[in-house]
């Protein structure tokens, strides 16, 4: 009798104890920073075996935090990418192009739910210093999406600048470029804007400082907002192509990748003084990842580089940080992904989830107990370029090898002639033997999964908004490919 009663009381005890455990720091909200680099391949960081370049900071945050070996972004290029991490979605959902350019008429429409629109929402104060690339034009800047203020190249550094941008009454001009050049609408390749909010406060930008300046205004961030819960969103520049470094950072002797990853690394050092030196390090929750697979350095020992959908295009040099929460030295082996960072920091932050749709998962349960729990994907898939899925060990690409040109994918040894491919990305972490033949079964489930998911993704498509340019301003065409004449400051 007395053991029947005291039983549901144990059960209850559990649960709760259980729920308290579930959430850390039940009491108080993390601060979030999410440092998201672009064009960083696996092999290009200590803490994934690379000895050149030198990446201390980054080797000293994966032993105090947790690694993820095998971490997935959304695309194997830039907006595609930047659009799962911020919504938590494919980006195919949400109509987006997988790059966008200076001269697109759309950008992610202000009705999907960011990471920031759920933070602010929460009671977060909210920035985004760096590369944006979701659209550089209103309704789609980082200040329609959420963000509390802006700072920063609105898409790649490859690129140009729009005429239809808004120009600061307090723009700085360099290298000779006046107002009514910008009115009269100069471009060049390779010359881009900063904006500050919605309106150019400089240009061209000195590449040569954005990693440097980049950082310089996260941490006027963190110190301002270090009395109330923040979220910054840290997306470097670098190290996309033209690659440029500070003086203090540019070591003839190197290759200027070496050099760029290097400056990188020190930035991350620098916001995590940042975050010690406020007091915050054990409130604070710091993600470090990049949008795709290496253009110029290494995405070894995985196959393929940026653009391809072997791993070495998607699979990304992860860490998360979170002093006395996150086990220092962890490793997590589990199938995770950019779009599981909504929903986990909705569960942390005391976030409400969108109405609509999303693709990500709660990644919490596996951040707590990176060895037991299993991955919240039984299958990955994503649609970019010719696809591919992720299930447990096994990589399926309902295509044949060779068939789609894939950056970076070259091997020794012929090409499987069998009409799909399927990898054992534990023993065959390079995906250089296709099993597809030996395991017919998988390989009939895998393309099943394949098929609905593209299905279910084109019936459920959600648009794009478009960009809302100024009247009467010159065109963002593309400039024509001739080099400008380079200009002194």
């Amino acid at each position: 009798m007395t053991h029947s009663r005291c039983a549901p009381l144990l059960i209850l005890f559990g649960a709760l104890t259980a729920l308290s455990g579930s959430v850390a720091g039940a009491a108080e909200r993390p601060n979030v920073v999410i440092i998201f680099i672009d064009d960083m391949g696996y092999g290009d960081v200590g803490f994934n075996g690379a000895t050149v370049p030198k990446t201390p900071h980054l080797d000293q945050m994966a032993r105090e935090g947790m690694k993820f070996t095998d971490f997935y972004v959304g695309c194997a290029v830039c907006s595609g990418s930047r659009t799962s991490l911020m919504t938590g979605c494919h980006y195919q959902r949400l109509s987006m192009p997988a790059v966008l350019f200076p001269n697109s008429t759309q950008g992610l429409h202000p009705d999907e739910v960011t990471i920031a629109d759920i933070l602010k929402d929460a009671g977060y104060r909210t920035a985004c210093v760096g590369k944006w690339h979701l659209g550089h034009l209103p309704p789609c800047l980082p200040t329609n999406q959420g963000f509390d203020s802006y700072w920063g190249i609105p898409y790649s550094n490859d690129m140009w600048i729009d005429p239809a941008n808004q120009l600061s009454d307090d723009i700085h001009l360099r290298q000779g470029i006046t107002r009514d050049m910008l009115e009269a609408g100069h471009k060049a390749k390779n010359v881009v804007p900063i904006l500050r909010d919605e309106e150019v406060v400089e240009y061209p930008a000195d590449q040569s400082t954005i990693t440097r300046r980049y950082t310089e205004h996260a941490i006027e961030f963190i110190r301002q907002e270090s009395d109330q819960p923040f979220f910054l969103y840290l997306p470097h520049t670098m190290v996309h192509l033209p690659l440029a470094v500070s003086e203090a950072f540019n070591d003839p002797s190197k290759e200027m990748i070496t050099n760029a990853i290097e400056e990188v690394d020190w930035s991350v050092g620098q916001v995590l003084d940042a975050i010690r030196d406020a007091g915050l390090a054990e409130n604070t929750l710091v993600l470090f990842t990049s949008d795709n697979g290496a253009a110029v350095g290494s995405s070894l020992p995985l196959r393929g580089k940026k653009s391809s959908v072997y791993d070495g295009g998607i699979r990304e040099p992860t860490l998360m940080w979170w002093p006395g929460t996150i086990e220092a030295g962890s490793v997590c082996n589990q199938v995770a992904a950019s779009i599981d960072v909504l929903p986990t920091l909705a569960t942390l932050c005391d976030g409400k989830l969108p109405d609509r749709k999303i693709d990500g998962k709660d990644l919490w349960p596996l951040i707590r107990d990176p060895e037991h729990a299993p991955s919240p994907h039984e299958h990955y898939v994503l649609m970019h370029g010719p696809g591919t899925v992720r299930s447990g060990k096994w990589k399926f690409y309902p295509w044949r090898e060779g068939s789609v040109k894939q950056r970076g994918a070259e091997r020794e040894g012929p090409d499987s002639e069998y009409p799909v491919q399927l990898y054992d990305t534990v023993a065959d972490i390079g995906e250089t033997r296709n099993l597809a033949a030996d395991h017919p079964d998988l390989v009939s489930d895998l393309q099943k999964v394949y098929d609905s998911h593209l299905q279910e993704i084109r019936e459920n498509r959600r648009p794009t908004a478009r960009l809302q340019r100024r009247p009467y301003v010159a065109p963002p065409n593309r400039p024509q490919k001739k080099a400008a004449a380079k200009r002194k400051n």
